[in-house]
C-alpha cells in the first residue's frame, strides 16, 4: 500500500469513528472529544516512547507508579514538559474503559494531574489548560453518568483501535496528519465558523513558500492571528525543521481554537521549547513585542472584523500603526493586521497575508495606508487567487507579500484566479498551481494577462489602487470571429435564402393556377 493509500485509509476510517461515535451530537460540538482523544493517545506513546529510550526490555505502560522516583519525573518535565504516570497512560485507561464506572472523572482527574505536572516548570504555559475544552462532564455526552461513560468509551476504543504502526514513519506524519485531516473535515462541515480558524493545506502551502521564499535560514516564523496552527505547521512540513532556528509563535483570540493551536504543535512534533502560542487580541493586547522581529510571518486574519480603532486615542500613537499616520476603519480590521505584521517584520523577511480584496480599492483611511506601504516600498506582490477556495466564504481573496528589503520599486501583481480544481463544495488548489504561482513570483517575469510587475509611479498615479485586475487584463476567452468570412458567409445564406423564396413563389403560383382551372 502506497502512503498516499494508507493516508486515504487513515482518514476514512478516523472520519468515521468521528461521525459513529457522536450519535446525535452536532459535529462541530463534538469535535473536541475526537480532537482531545487523538491528542491524549499521542501525548502518552510520545511519553513512553521517550522514557522507554528505545529499549525492548522497558515497557512504561507495564510498570507500576510507585516505581517512578521524583528524578525520573524531574527530568522527563524539563524535557518533555509534562509528566504522565504509567497508570495515567492512554493505553492502560482505554483498555478498562468499558468497564469503568467512574470514567468521566477518572479521565478529568487524569488531565488535569497532566498539566498540573508542569506547574513550576518552564513549560507551565504552554501545557496549561490545553483539557479545558475536554469537559467529560458535559450533558452532550449524555444525560446521566452511565450515558457519559459509554460514549466517551466508544471514542477512547475507536482512536485504540487506529492501527498507526502498519503506517511508513518516513512518508506520513502519523499523528499530526490525522489531526489536521479532522480539523478540515470540521472546518469544511462547520461553514462560516470553521474558515475563522482554518486555513486549507495548499493554500497554507503557498503562503508557507511565500513568506519563506529564498531563505536558507530564518530566526522564527509568527502567525498574528494563528487559528488552529496550520499556517505555521506548513513551513515545518515542507521545509527541513532547522530552517526554523528559534520556532513558531503565534497568538489567538478564541480560547478553544488557542488549544487546538498548541495541541497541533505537540502532534507535529514541535516540542515546548520551540513554539510559543499565546492567547488574546493581538491589535489591543499584542503578544511577543520583545521577541521581533521575525523572518518569516504568515498570517489568515478575520476579513473586515470590527475593532476599537479611533475609540481608543492611545492606539494612533502604537508603534505598529503610527508610521501610517491614520488607523484601519473601525468597522473594518483588515489593515490593522497589515500593519501590526509589517512592525514585527525583519528587515530581510516576508510577510504573506490573506487580505480581504475590498482593501486594495476603496478610498478613505485604506487608500492613504496604501500610500504609506506603496510609498515605503514595502509592497512587493498581490495575488489574486480564485473564489471558493477558503471554508464558509465564496469570496475570491488576495494574499499581499510584504518585504523591507526590495531590490527595486515595482510592484508585482499575479492573476491565479483561474487556478483551481472544482470540487464538490468548494474550489482546490492544487499542487501544479502553486508551484505555478511561485515559479513567476521568483522570476518576476510579465506573463500576459497572468503577472506583470508595476513601476511606482504608475500605482501611485491610479489613487495607489492595488487590485489585481487593474493592472492585469483578463483572457479574453470568446471565440474570434472572421468578420469578412462571416460576411461572405452571410451574403451566400441571403442568396440561398432569396432563391429558395422565389422557388416557392413559383410552387405556390403553380398551386394557384392548377385550382383556377378546376
Amino acid at each position: 500500500m502506497t502512503s498516499i493509500q494508507q493516508r486515504a485509509e487513515l482518514q476514512r476510517r478516523i472520519w468515521q469513528i468521528a461521525n459513529d461515535v457522536r450519535g446525535a451530537v452536532d459535529g462541530w460540538d463534538f469535535k473536541q472529544y475526537v480532537l482531545g482523544t487523538l491528542f491524549y493517545r499521542f501525548i502518552s506513546e510520545n511519553f513512553a516512547a521517550y522514557i522507554e529510550g528505545g529499549d525492548d526490555g522497558v515497557d512504561y505502560a507495564a510498570l507500576s507508579d510507585l516505581v517512578i522516583t521524583p528524578e525520573i519525573r524531574d527530568d522527563a518535565v524539563k524535557t518533555k514538559g509534562y509528566f504522565i504516570y504509567p497508570s495515567q497512560l492512554f493505553v492502560n485507561v482505554a483498555a478498562k474503559a468499558n468497564t469503568n464506572e467512574s470514567l468521566n472523572t477518572d479521565l478529568a482527574k487524569i488531565f488535569s494531574l497532566i498539566e498540573s505536572s508542569a506547574i513550576g516548570y518552564p513549560s507551565e504555559r504552554d501545557i496549561r489548560g490545553l483539557f479545558a475544552d475536554f469537559d467529560t462532564t458535559s450533558n452532550r455526552l449524555g444525560n446521566t453518568v452511565k450515558d457519559k461513560n459509554a460514549r466517551l468509551a466508544a471514542v477512547l476504543k475507536g482512536v485504540a483501535d487506529l492501527d498507526f504502526g502498519t503506517f511508513d514513519d518516513s512518508h506520513i506524519d502519523l499523528f499530526g496528519d490525522a489531526y489536521e485531516f479532522l480539523i478540515s473535515n470540521y472546518a469544511a462541515n462547520a461553514g462560516k465558523s470553521g474558515g475563522e480558524f482554518f486555513t486549507p493545506q495548499q493554500v497554507s502551502k503557498l503562503i508557507a513558500q511565500l513568506a519563506m521564499h529564498g531563505q536558507t535560514s530564518i530566526n522564527k516564523i509568527y502567525d498574528p492571528a494563528c487559528g488552529s496552527g496550520s499556517l505555521l505547521l506548513q513551513a515545518k512540513k515542507h521545509f527541513d525543521q532547522h530552517i526554523i532556528e528559534d520556532g513558531f509563535f503565534g497568538q489567538e483570540l478564541n480560547h478553544t481554537t488557542y488549544n487546538l493551536a498548541r495541541m497541533n504543535m505537540f502532534l507535529h512534533n514541535v516540542n515546548y521549547d520551540k513554539f510559543n502560542i499565546q492567547l488574546g487580541d493581538t491589535l489591543i493586547e499584542p503578544h511577543f513585542g520583545g521577541d521581533k522581529p521575525f523572518d518569516a510571518i504568515v498570517s489568515n486574519p478575520p476579513y473586515s472584523v470590527k475593532w476599537k480603532g479611533s475609540d481608543d486615542p492611545t492606539l494612533i500613537n502604537d508603534d505598529r500603526f503610527a508610521p501610517a499616520g491614520v488607523l484601519a476603519p473601525k468597522s473594518k480590521a483588515d489593515f490593522a493586521f497589515v500593519l501590526h505584521a509589517l512592525s514585527y517584520l525583519s528587515a530581510k523577511g516576508r510577510a504573506a497575508i490573506v487580505c480581504f480584496p475590498g482593501i486594495f480599492y476603496r478610498s478613505g483611511a485604506e487608500q492613504k495606508i496604501r500610500q504609506y506601504l506603496v510609498d515605503n516600498n514595502y509592497v512587493e506582490t498581490v495575488i489574486a487567487l480564485a473564489s471558493n477556495l477558503f471554508y464558509g466564504t465564496t469570496i475570491a481573496v488576495n494574499i499581499l507579500v510584504l518585504a523591507k528589503n526590495k531590490q527595486n520599486n515595482k510592484i508585482q501583481f499575479i492573476d491565479a484566479s483561474g487556478l483551481f480544481k472544482k470540487e464538490t463544495n468548494n474550489n482546490a488548489l492544487l499542487d501544479v498551481h502553486v508551484e505555478q504561482i511561485m515559479a513567476v513570483f521568483d522570476s518576476k517575469a510579465n506573463v500576459d494577462h497572468f503577472a506583470y510587475s508595476v513601476p511606482f509611479d504608475k500605482v501611485a498615479a491610479n489613487d495607489y489602487n492595488l487590485s489585481v485586475s487593474s493592472y492585469i487584463d483578463a483572457k479574453d476567452n470568446r471565440e474570434v470571429v472572421d468578420i469578412a468570412q462571416l460576411n461572405a458567409e452571410l451574403k451566400t445564406t441571403v442568396a440561398k435564402i432569396d432563391q429558395l423564396r422565389k422557388d416557392i413563389d413559383a410552387i405556390v403560383a403553380e398551386i394557384e393556377g392548377e385550382e383556377t382551372k378546376v
